[in-house]
């Protein structure tokens, strides 16, 4: 049996076997986590699956039974194990690649795991539209964990024909890729060994469909990355509304064919934001609109048939969407926690879907009640209460997206039925109260009567239009308040900029080179230069001078909580805070080079290399004013 590779575990390593096994089960059921080709697996775990797979891979190809078992060792005989202590399992999983490049033939593969002798085995073929196999005999592979001296832990590649082995870089990676990157990437989780707080990606939905789609849409809506007008990072959010989109259409075309529905399901999107989430439901053929406390830039880019509305929304009568069919809850924030309860008193059939970001209770932060869990999942699973006192079988799921917080919850059916919803509204509105009291806040009027129960039954009555039964419900402002740094005054920014960066060249001599680097200072220690009142100033902003000192990256490089002066030079260090927003080719001398303007020894770099204006003579007139589209464009 060709060994490729063994790779050691450190000594005293804890987490072995198990470690292994699940490190193993990750690659197995998501390889898009390593693998950035592909978009994941469709998995089918059975034993009896596996035999019948393994025998007819090698039906038609007898010459290769022998190598193969003698491979696979302990595969001679499976139903003999498999009715003892069941030491070993298979699974064929079929590999999804994000761009189909195999036409109508499927990549597979065996799996079979052997819990005796510490192994999985990879037996990849084809499968095309009549059902006929083919091996990939080349590459069949083999990983397992060793303990030589019954001490030491190290990984083991083998491979049963290495010389033949194929790779397209996509369902078939390099061999030397499954050498550097794959066992490194297995060794460390074994040995971290975590198991995940949440439920895996797109655990709701068939990610071959999924994939597709997410396709289609990323090729049509491409085109708003360049015409992006808000401050924020166009990249991150154009792909990451069209990655929730797509969950949302894949999510409502199987809730369609479950149920048998020839429309198109209705949405209302609360706390739309940029609205893009909105207008691409819209232009897929989902009736809805998007409201905000807040119009964008971009709501004027749409055209006439997204429908996004300025509104403050306050959870109330005058806030119910009864003949909606899905509200939408893409971060947004304080409305996160009443999105369930408005979608409950809304309809009985109507649905909701809720993606947390910041942590807000009902009426205002939400405050932790443990410290065995992390933050984030505490919050997850208050939303996923208040969605269960709210009436709703709710479900987790985990979205493959550019942020850290990916989990989202969805409501799509009740857990009482429709003769019981005035009992199902009294436990909504006492949850909702008790909530009200642990916050402090007095209620002015409300639909919950005095002893505690619901007036359900009087909603004519006490439930007119304009009625809150959210009394003390904070929405935020109109106006965005800008904290940042980012409207402080430029002379007294280029001030505080201007006294550190002397302060750190004074530090120290240059190094040797002819240009001096400076010192490095803690935040506090440079807090220690300034003014208490340029102080008392800075801490009404958000992130305060450290913020300021960021903002100022061309001049200065914050790590590990010290400043230092930045060396452009220094390729690792002049793209360390950078890297997220690269200097877009318009936006080259631009602005004026600070090191050549104030640095004793001007800018290290020449002024061919430097992105900012050596002198006036160099710097050109930014070409980033806005283009005007069409508004049909879309």
């Amino acid at each position: 049996m060709p060994k490729l590779l063994d790779l050691k575990f450190p000594a005293g390593c804890k987490t072995l076997p198990e470690g292994f096994w699940s490190a193993v089960d990750v690659w197995i059921k998501k390889p898009h986590v390593v693998n950035k080709r592909l978009c994941g697996v469709r998995e089918t775990e059975s034993e009896d699956v596996g035999r019948e797979a393994l025998e007819l891979l090698l039906l038609d190809q007898p010459e290769l039974s022998e190598d193969v078992c003698s491979f696979l060792s302990s595969e001679a005989s499976p139903a003999q194990t498999h009715e003892e202590d069941k030491p070993w399992s298979s699974s064929v999983r079929t590999i999804i690649p994000k761009v189909n490049c195999y036409g109508t033939k499927l990549q597979k593969e065996l799996v079979l795991k052997d819990f005796t002798r510490q192994q999985v085995s990879f037996l990849p073929f084809e499968e095309d539209s009549d059902g006929q196999v083919t091996l990939k005999r080349g590459n069949i592979h083999q990983i397992q964990l060793i303990s030589p001296d019954c001490e030491e832990w190290a990984l083991e590649l083998h491979v049963l024909t290495p010389d033949a082995w194929f790779s397209d870089g996509v369902a078939y990676p390099r061999l030397s890729w499954l050498s550097t990157d794959l066992l490194p990437k297995l060794l460390r989780w074994a040995t971290e060994c975590k198991s995940s707080e949440f439920r895996s990606t797109l655990s709701l939905l068939p990610v071959e469909k999924y994939s597709v789609m997410y396709q289609q849409l990323k090729e049509k809506y491409k085109a708003m990355v360049k015409v992006w007008p808000e401050v924020t990072d166009p990249e991150k959010f154009v792909y990451e509304d069209v990655a929730i989109a797509t969950y949302l259409l894949v999510l409502w075309a199987e809730e369609r064919e479950e149920k048998g529905l020839t429309g198109r399901q209705s949405f209302v999107d609360l706390g739309c934001g940029n609205g893009l989430l909105v207008h691409i439901l819209t232009k897929e053929g989902h009736p809805g609109k998007g409201i905000d406390v807040r119009k964008r830039k971009i709501w004027d880019m749409y055209g006439p048939r997204t429908l996004l509305e300025e509104k403050a929304i306050t959870p109330s009568e005058s806030c119910l969407f009864p003949g909606t069919d899905w509200l939408i809850g893409n971060h947004s924030d304080e409305l996160t926690p009443w999105i369930p309860v408005i979608a409950a008193r809304s309809s009985h059939c109507c649905r909701y879907f809720v993606l947390p970001c910041c942590f807000f209770d009902f009426y205002g932060k939400y405050q932790r009640r443990q410290c065995k869990k992390s933050q984030y999942k505490e919050y997850i699973d208050f939303i996923s209460e208040v969605s269960q006192v709210s009436g709703f079988n709710t479900e987790e799921d985990c979205l493959r997206i550019p942020s850290t917080k990916r989990v989202c919850l969805v409501g799509k059916s009740r857990n009482y039925q429709l003769p019981d919803e005035a009992e199902a509204e009294q436990r909504r509105a006492h949850y909702v109260k008790s909530r009200q009291t642990a916050s402090g806040i007095t209620v002015q009027r409300s639909d919950v009567g005095h002893d505690g129960e619901s007036c359900h039954e009087n909603r004519d009555n006490d439930r007119t239009p304009g009625s809150s039964w959210g009394a003390g419900f904070q929405p935020r402002d109109r106006v965005e308040m800008v904290r940042n740094c980012a409207s402080l005054p430029r002379d007294f920014v280029d001030g505080v900029v201007l006294r550190v960066a002397n302060v750190l060249l004074g530090m120290t001599e240059d190094d040797g080179s002819g240009w001096n680097r400076g010192g490095s200072l803690s935040v506090s220690e440079v807090a220690g230069l300034l003014e208490q009142e340029t102080l008392r100033r800075l801490k009404k902003e958000c992130g305060g001078l450290q913020t300021l000192l960021k903002n100022n990256h061309q001049v200065f490089r914050v790590e590990g909580g010290r400043v230092y002066v930045r060396d452009w030079r220094d390729r690792k260090a002049s793209r360390a805070n950078t890297k997220r927003t690269p200097v877009a080719p318009g936006a080259l001398k631009t602005r004026p080079c600070w090191f050549y303007d104030h640095h004793p020894q001007r800018c290290p770099l020449q002024a061919e290399h430097c992105a900012f204006a050596h002198g006036p003579e160099d710097l050109r007139p930014s070409t980033r004013p806005l283009k005007k589209i069409k508004q049909d464009a879309f």
